[in-house]
C-alpha cells in the first residue's frame, strides 16, 4: 500500500507523516511507501501507484477537487481523504464520494480512525477470489464482483468487466464473500453494496443501473440498515 500526501503546507505534511509512522507503528504494520508532494501536478504526473491519498484543496494552480476528479479517472479505486481548512468545499468534495474529509488541524485520534477504516477497505478492494467455470479459474477483486445471480440451477457471477458462469454454487459465495460488503438479498441474488445505485421495496439497481437483482420484502429493511451501515463506514 502506497501513501501519498498532497499538500502544500509544511505543518500539516509533517503532522500527516508523523501521526501516519505512529499508527503504523503502534499496530505493528509495516508502511510499505509514504510519498510527499507539494502541489497536484506533481502528483499527478508521478507514475506510481496511489492507493491512499491526503489531499488539501487549497493548492497553486491545480484545486484539489480537479486533482481528485483526475485520480479517480485514473484509478476507480482510490482512497481519498480531504485536509483542508476550508469546509465550504466539502460538497464538492462528497459528490467526488471521498473517503473522509479531515479539517486543519488534524486531529490525531480521528486520523487514526480513518487509518483504520482506510486499510479495512484497502483490504476488501485489494482482496480476490478464484471464479471456476468450465473453462478454467479465473481471478477476480472482490470490489470488481457486482453481484452474484441463480438461474435455472446455474450461477453467474456478474463483474464490471463481464459474465463468468461458475461451477460453485451460491452457499459457496455467501461463505466467501465478505458480509460486510455483500448481502444475499433474495434466494438467487448476492448484492455488492459498493455498486448499488438505487433500490425499493422489490428491486435493486446496481453498477449504474446496468444490472438489476430482486429484493424480498423481507429483507427490506435489513438490507436497508446494512447498506446505511456500509455508506457510514466506507
Amino acid at each position: 500500500m502506497r501513501i501519498c500526501i498532497c499538500d502544500d503546507d509544511p505543518i500539516t505534511v509533517e503532522c500527516l507523516s508523523n501521526s501516519i509512522n505512529t499508527f503504523f507503528k503502534k499496530n505493528h504494520i509495516k508502511i510499505s511507501a509514504l510519498s510527499v508532494f507539494q502541489d497536484g501536478n506533481s502528483l499527478l504526473k508521478d507514475q506510481g501507484p496511489k492507493d491512499l491519498v491526503f489531499l488539501d484543496i487549497e493548492m497553486p494552480e491545480l484545486s484539489g477537487i480537479h486533482v481528485a476528479q483526475q485520480l479517480v479517472k485514473l484509478n476507480k479505486d482510490v482512497i481519498i481523504i480531504i485536509v483542508t481548512s476550508y469546509a465550504e468545499y466539502l460538497d464538492d468534495a462528497m459528490k467526488l464520494r471521498v473517503f473522509r474529509y479531515l479539517s486543519k488541524p488534524i486531529d490525531e485520534q480521528r486520523l487514526f480512525r480513518c487509518l483504520k477504516d482506510a486499510l479495512e477497505l484497502y483490504s476488501n478492494t485489494m482482496a480476490t477470489l478464484p471464479i471456476e467455470t468450465k473453462d478454467g479459474v479465473y481471478t477476480v477483486r472482490t470490489s470488481h464482483i457486482v453481484s452474484v445471480e441463480a438461474v435455472d440451477h446455474k450461477v453467474i457471477v456478474h463483474t464490471i468487466d463481464k459474465d463468468y458462469h461458475t461451477v460453485q454454487n451460491m452457499q459457496y459465495w455467501l461463505d466467501k464473500l465478505p458480509s460486510g460488503m455483500f448481502f444475499q438479498s433474495h434466494r438467487s441474488f448476492i448484492v455488492n453494496f459498493a455498486h448499488v445505485t438505487g433500490f425499493d421495496h422489490s428491486l435493486i439497481h446496481l453498477y449504474h443501473d446496468q444490472f438489476t437483482a430482486y429484493l424480498t420484502r423481507r429483507k427490506y429493511t435489513a438490507f436497508k440498515n446494512a447498506f446505511l451501515l456500509y455508506l457510514e463506514t466506507h
